[in-house]
């Protein structure tokens, strides 16, 4: 009893103490702020990552699409001596006819994905970006997850499509105006007078009526191509549309079959917001049967998105057993993980690497305890004699000293998760202060594009961190209470 006493004393009458509390508490604070900082950060780019991309991807690097294998893994040939192309309908049912994966898988839809040239006009001038193309079915992607909750327009729709507003089409028919003029009537043509029975002859304009009207398609282009981001006088940032729904955009790339430039019209109808400015920035959704068309790919596609029930629990089954059943050479299976591997290992070692730099400030603490205990020893020779000469033994001294700086340890991990708790709770009111205070900002949205910064206090982490200062102050404080275990009560009042 009396060793608990002792340390509750010196933890009150010793202020060079709180030093050692102030620095385990500092450290213990900036590891969880800045653990909640990277793990919110890594947890919402996986959440982005795993919504741009299904569960399970099976692609190919074939311009053409899929192509179709005997028994013995060789291409088939169709009448005109050409590789049969492997239908979106053929590869499902290959997948269905297996029940070990149909009882795992919730939905799959084919995409085709291609580079292309986007090309647009604004402010009278014709932009060109490089893009990627996705041609899909919007019904089918959103069914795989990872696209109707990143609309701007049908945020959320159970049901997603192409289909152009009425504030499209009028912004449609503005832009026609503004490029093509009024129309000019024609003046009416001379006629003859019919004879009797006589058919008269079609106008031009019962001509033009009669014609079938060509259908408008709709594309959905990301945020952050279709918009530009500044800053205004005020320093707020602005978005400016450069392109507004019912605008047209000509899209230009390759033939699936033949290397030959190939290119379609659509108009604006939706955005992709997916707050990560490399696909945002970058990706063009048009339906899937007008790319098939453009690029004279019939029935034929390079990738099928697949969502599993369970992710967690199927995903090295389902990849496994999609890979023997097709093990052709020109068909990659991979998870979303597997795909976006080298980012996500880049994540986790930054992380990590930039935890060890920080857990420093730990280890600073522990060498203030140690620097303090030996100054205390000193100063509490004639204290130790009086306990030796009283009956303590040399495990008792010791253990008063290692309990001093377990206590240390846990007042300050106890104050330093109070403090990083409230800062990571509070981090984006404390940006905005500090933002205010210094006139520039901390969190530039326009670099990051998140609309506040991502936290995510993981306990595990939180507890590691703590167990790791405590131990280190508990550590740093054994030599010292060593020195005192080995004091002999004589020499230690010698000089009294």
């Amino acid at each position: 009893m009396y060793k608990l006493l002792l340390c509750v004393r010196y933890l009150q009458t010793r202020y060079l103490a709180f030093i050692c509390i102030v620095s385990v508490m500092l450290g213990v604070a900036t590891l969880i702020v800045v653990n909640a900082v990277m793990s919110g950060f890594s947890t919402k780019l996986k959440v982005r990552l795993h919504g741009v991309l299904s569960d399970i991807v099976i692609d190919t690097e074939r311009m053409d699409g899929f192509i179709k294998y005997d028994d013995k893994g060789r291409p088939v040939f169709d009448e005109t001596g050409q590789v049969a192309g492997l239908s979106p309908r053929d590869m499902m049912a290959r997948i269905e006819a297996n029940p070990a994966l149909m009882s795992r898988i919730e939905a799959m839809t084919p995409t085709i994905e291609v580079f292309a040239i986007l090309q647009f006009n604004f402010q009278g001038q014709r932009q060109s970006k490089p893009v990627k193309v996705i041609g899909i079915d919007p019904a089918g992607r959103a069914a795989v997850g990872g696209f109707s909750e990143y609309l701007v327009r049908q945020n959320g729709s159970q049901a997603p499509n192409f289909d152009l507003t009425p504030t499209a089409l009028q912004q449609h028919e503005k832009n026609k105006l503004d490029r093509d003029g009024p129309p000019i009537a024609p003046p009416p043509p001379l006629r003859r007078p019919l004879l009797p029975n006589e058919i008269p002859e079609p106008d031009d304009q019962t001509m033009k009526a009669e014609m079938p009207v060509a259908k408008l398609y709709g594309v959905i282009p990301g945020y952050s191509l279709a918009h530009f981001r500044f800053r205004n006088e005020q320093g707020q940032v602005v978005n400016e549309a450069v392109l507004k729904e019912g605008d047209d955009v000509s899209i230009v790339t390759v033939g699936g079959s033949e290397l030959k430039p190939v290119w379609g019209t659509f108009l604006v109808s939706d955005y992709l917001q997916t707050e990560m400015s490399e696909y945002d920035a970058s990706f063009v959704y048009v339906p899937l049967e007008q790319l098939q068309a453009i690029r004279g790919m019939q029935d034929r596609f390079t990738a099928l998105q697949i969502k599993l029930k369970n992710y967690e629990a199927d995903k090295f089954f389902v990849t496994s057993e999609l890979r023997k059943l097709f093990p052709y050479p020109d068909m990659r299976v991979d998870s979303w993980e597997e795909r976006q591997g080298p980012l996500l290992s880049a994540i986790e070692v930054e992380r990590g690497i930039l935890n060890l730099l920080l857990f420093m400030i730990v280890g600073v603490a522990g060498f203030s305890i140690l620097a303090i205990f030996t100054m205390i020893v000193s100063e509490k020779y004639r204290d130790i004699g009086i306990m030796k000469s009283l009956g303590a033994s040399n495990r008792g001294v010791m253990s008063i000293f290692v309990g001093y700086g377990f206590l240390l340890g846990i007042v300050g991990c106890a104050l330093g998760c109070f403090l990083g708790l409230a800062i990571t709770e509070h981090i984006n009111a404390i940006e905005a202060f500090l933002t205010k205070l210094s006139g520039r900002a901390l969190f530039p949205r326009d670099v990051y594009y998140f609309k506040e910064i991502p936290t995510n206090v993981d306990s595990m982490s939180v507890a590691a961190v703590n167990l790791g200062a405590v131990t280190i102050a508990t550590l740093f404080s054994l030599l010292p209470a060593w020195r005192a275990a080995r004091l002999h009560p004589v020499r230690a009042l010698r000089f009294e």
